[in-house]
């Protein structure tokens, strides 16, 4: 399992924390610092079963200076999540094939059923 995590986030850390406390100990990516490559992503994004656009968070400033109310394709999407991790909705959890935004975090328990 893992999950890609920001610990200044507290969705983050709290699915983090629901899964240790569940006794599982996931791979934790930083990755605001340890940024998935573009195959990755796109792995994930499959998994997902969503487009780049759909994991953007629009909250964040550089989306609202830069990206907000314009059309990109899905590559350019994903080119733009590569440059910006803070874009890149959190967290993200990884397991056995599937991946879940655990936003909730109680998300998380229904990757381990």
């Amino acid at each position: 399992m893992k999950i890609y995590h920001n610990p200044q986030c507290s969705k983050s850390s709290c699915a983090l924390a629901l899964l240790t406390d569940h006794g599982i100990e996931p791979q934790v990516i930083h990755y605001l610092q340890d940024t998935p490559k573009k195959e990755e992503l796109i792995n994930i994004l499959d998994m997902l079963k969503m487009s780049p656009f759909e994991i953007v968070r629009k909250n964040e400033l550089i989306f609202k200076e830069k990206y907000e109310g314009r059309h990109f394709t899905d590559e350019q999407w994903i080119a733009i999540l590569l440059a910006h991790p803070i874009l890149i909705e959190r967290p993200i959890v990884v397991h056995n094939g599937n991946a879940i935004i655990a936003r909730p975090a109680e998300k998380v328990l229904d990757l381990l059923k």
